[in-house]
């Protein structure tokens, strides 16, 4: 029986072991290498001193190597925690420093980020994966020590299915980290699921397309190795050209996808998906923000033999509803005129209820925020108590049974038919290209530049979806600001997608009668078509 992650590795290694388990361009694992190359890097962490439960970075573009870490951290008893590769220094040495973290998985790409990093003297003391020696005291170790350590079996760690696999920070580079907690139980839990819900076999070709620091990506890392499936790791270059990317997936025969809408409306409108084979594709998964529907069915009648369906669960519940979306006989998605795309039905082994303000089940029909329990939730948000207080929503009403739902913020409603329709967050968080962006974290960071004042962070949106972030600021009368440089500065401290890709300066900021600053206001006034156009 498998409890732990990394044992679907090995199993599958002793089944079959010749099969292809990971890819990218050029280069593959089969089980049997990746069970051996993990085995090795376990030694090597626990030889290092690593102890069980202890929290180790992976500072990694996507590729292989990261593989190996994943499944060679938990071999070690430790604790996997992904590191956006394109993070700046003082966000890396805040969640190096939140998670405490002292032993890196890295990469020579991963150099001047790191050097500066050291330069800095944080609280690292080894970085495995690269041949540069590091200032600071920290110890490096190249790739090739590897070699050196057994790899026919794993150390003997004593581990439950209840200790922590990976923790995953969904805003920590915003300068208040929130890292979600996973266990080994809640991380089968999901692969189990995702296999017997999308029929994972193993002649399946899934495509990762996301960054192992963005939840999507636990899909492909953790379902193929149970279904003895392959995965290809789709390289970071091929995302940004469409047409590259269609001739990888033609290519590599992919048969699942999953991903953003973003990046398949990317293959629709420039990927010449109509001179590619991508007639092995089965199944067509996306998630994380809604998908226009006008792009949709221009993609279902492209992919006619493809299953669509929208995924959707916050990171903390890993997934918690699907929508297999039905078609009309000319293949397009089979839904009422000027319908969005459910988010569908709770999936199995799963309970969903949906509750108003006082923590009282709505009528169907009714609006209200959608509460979630499941095998798959996280045990809670890394170092952050206060957080978990708010995180959980416990019902009381049977003394017996303590049954606790995680809230997820999100507003649903339940449509005739019984699927879940979604209206929007509850609070101030909001998806931009799929990733999560707390506009309050974001507000405090420009708050934080000494020449502002004020500030206000809104999204803008457009068809109904959030398209950007914009701000507007009061600057200190005595200097004069540019907008770019506070881009800049705001760059040094925030990931790429939650810079405000507008930023206002303004000489007053309008209100409410309260004296707050009025957002909606100034949202409303963004979303004008000629500010819209302005912006592009």
């Amino acid at each position: 029986m498998i409890y732990l992650l990394h044992q679907t590795v090995d199993e599958m290694a002793k089944a079959a072991g010749e099969r292809e388990a990971f890819c990218v361009p050029g280069r593959s694992l089969n089980y049997a290498e990746l069970a051996a190359a993990s085995n090795r890097l376990a030694h090597q962490l626990v030889d290092s001193g690593v102890m069980r439960g202890d929290r180790v970075g992976i500072f990694l573009p996507r590729g292989l190597e990261s593989v190996i870490a994943v499944f060679g951290i938990m071999k070690a008893g430790a604790v996997f925690v992904p590191i956006d590769p394109h993070v700046p220094v003082a966000a890396l040495r805040r969640l190096i420093n939140n998670c405490g973290i002292s032993v890196l998985i890295s990469h020579d790409t991963q150099m001047p980020t790191l050097q500066a990093y050291a330069r800095a003297h944080g609280d690292l003391e080894l970085v495995i994966g690269i041949g540069t020696v590091l200032t600071g005291g920290i110890t490096s170790l190249p790739w090739s020590s590897l070699d050196s350590y057994p790899g026919e079996s794993a150390p003997a760690i004593r581990m439950t299915e209840d200790d922590l696999a990976y923790i995953m920070y969904s805003s920590g580079s915003t300068g208040r980290p929130k890292g979600i907690m996973h266990t080994h139980r809640s991380g089968l839990a999901y692969a189990r699921l995702s296999v017997a819900t999308y029929g994972v076999h193993s002649g399946d070709r899934i495509a990762n397309h996301s960054p192992l620091h963005f939840d999507m990506s636990t899909f492909g890392y953790f379902s193929s190795p149970l279904a003895g499936a392959t995965t290809v790791m789709i390289p970071e270059a091929y995302t940004k050209i469409a047409a590259s990317l269609a001739q990888l997936m033609e290519m590599q025969r992919i048969t699942i996808w999953y991903s953003v809408p973003l990046a398949l409306i990317q293959l629709l409108l420039r990927g010449v998906i109509e001179s590619r084979d991508l007639s092995s594709l089965r199944w067509v998964m996306f998630g994380g923000e809604p998908f226009p529907v006008k792009h949709l069915t221009n993609l279902m009648r492209a992919w006619p033999q493809a299953c669509f369906s929208n995924v959707y669960g916050p990171a903390e519940v890993n997934q918690c509803t699907y929508f297999h979306i039905p078609r009309r006989e000319d293949g397009a998605p089979d839904l009422a005129d000027g319908q969005s795309v459910p988010i569908g039905t709770i999936w199995p082994n799963t309970e969903g209820v949906v509750l108003d303000d006082d923590d009282q089940a709505v009528a169907p029909g009714e609006p209200g925020e959608l509460m979630i329990r499941s095998p798959t939730m996280m045990q809670g948000y890394w170092a952050r108590p206060d957080l978990n207080d708010r995180a959980f929503y416990r019902d009381q009403r049977n003394e017996a049974v303590d049954k606790v739902y995680y809230r997820t913020g999100d507003l649903v409603r339940l449509a005739p038919g019984g699927n879940l329709l979604f209206l929007g967050r509850k609070d101030r968080q909001v998806k931009v290209r799929g990733y999560r962006v707390e506009l309050d974290d974001v507000e405090h960071a420009l708050a934080l530049h000494p020449e502002v004042n004020e500030a206000a962070v809104f999204p803008v949106r457009q068809n109904g979806n959030v398209a950007r972030i914009e701000a507007a600021i009061l600057a200190n009368e005595a200097v004069t600001l540019e907008p770019g440089s506070l881009r800049a500065y705001l760059n040094e401290r925030l990931s790429p997608y939650a810079v405000p890709e507008v930023v206002r300066l303004c000489t007053n900021l309008p209100r409410t009668t309260s004296g707050k600053i009025d957002r909606r206001a100034l949202q409303a006034a963004a979303e004008q078509p000629e500010n819209t156009e302005n912006s592009r």
